[in-house]
């Protein structure tokens, strides 16, 4: 007898939220409504209501769903000190959480302007990631990849976080359509994040690090072009 494939259903509350991650993506969120997300479900807007009264309600989930994915990544290695191979892992974790939910990125004074209880959600969040961020920057600093003393790592986290939270939104001045990002475009916003890090990589991990950006890199002229 054939061995049992277990399917897994996909209910309607969360085919929306999949279905209005993709829209918002693909034509940002504010020329989407749920109108067009219920007649891109084919289902009634009644229907739509029944789950979520409101399109807040719908980017007040996505935005969680984006807090969970961060927070499974964004700490420090236990019981053991970090490597640059560590390093490449939050920088892919990041590139794609950034490419998965490019909207928030994009339209995110937008959003946080019109919901306010997002906005407060956001603060907390944007504390909670900085207060994590320095401490993975510690544990670099303490595996002798990075050298910085505490004012200098506090500056960097900084740093880094102002380029990754408006990368996307930079890119959408460069193009005609601002729908129209590719991952290669936010690749290049990770490698400055690499660039701001390089001048405190210690001689001992110049080489790794150096490959590190290869791996990143995307031409500057690639990363602005208008292409879908």
């Amino acid at each position: 007898m054939a061995p049992r494939i277990k399917t897994v259903r996909i209910n309607t509350r969360e085919r929306i939220v999949h279905c209005s991650l993709d829209l918002f993506n693909q034509q940002g969120e504010r020329s989407v409504s749920t109108n067009h997300i219920a007649a891109h479900m084919e289902m009634s807007p009644g229907n739509l209501y029944y789950h979520f009264p409101n399109k807040q309600a719908i980017i007040a989930e996505l935005f969680t769903e984006y807090e969970t994915l961060v927070d499974s990544f964004l700490h420090p290695s236990k019981g053991r000190l970090p490597g640059v191979e560590d390093k490449r892992h939050y920088l892919m974790a990041i590139l794609d959480g950034m490419w998965r939910y490019r909207f928030l990125h994009r339209d995110l004074e937008h959003l946080l302007e019109t919901d306010s209880e997002l906005a407060v959600r956001y603060r907390r969040f944007s504390q909670h990631c900085l207060i994590k961020a320095m401490s993975i920057y510690s544990g670099f600093v303490d595996a002798q990849i990075l050298s910085m003393d505490k004012v200098q790592i506090e500056s960097l986290t900084l740093n880094a976080w102002i380029i990754l939270t408006s990368w996307v939104r930079f890119l959408c001045t460069t193009r005609e359509n601002a729908a129209h990002l590719n991952e290669d475009a936010i690749r290049r916003g990770v490698y400055q994040v690499l660039m701001l890090e390089l001048a405190y990589v210690t001689p001992q991990a110049r080489e790794a690090v150096n490959t590190l950006c290869a791996e990143f890199y995307v031409p500057l002229a690639k990363a602005l072009e208008d292409a879908g």
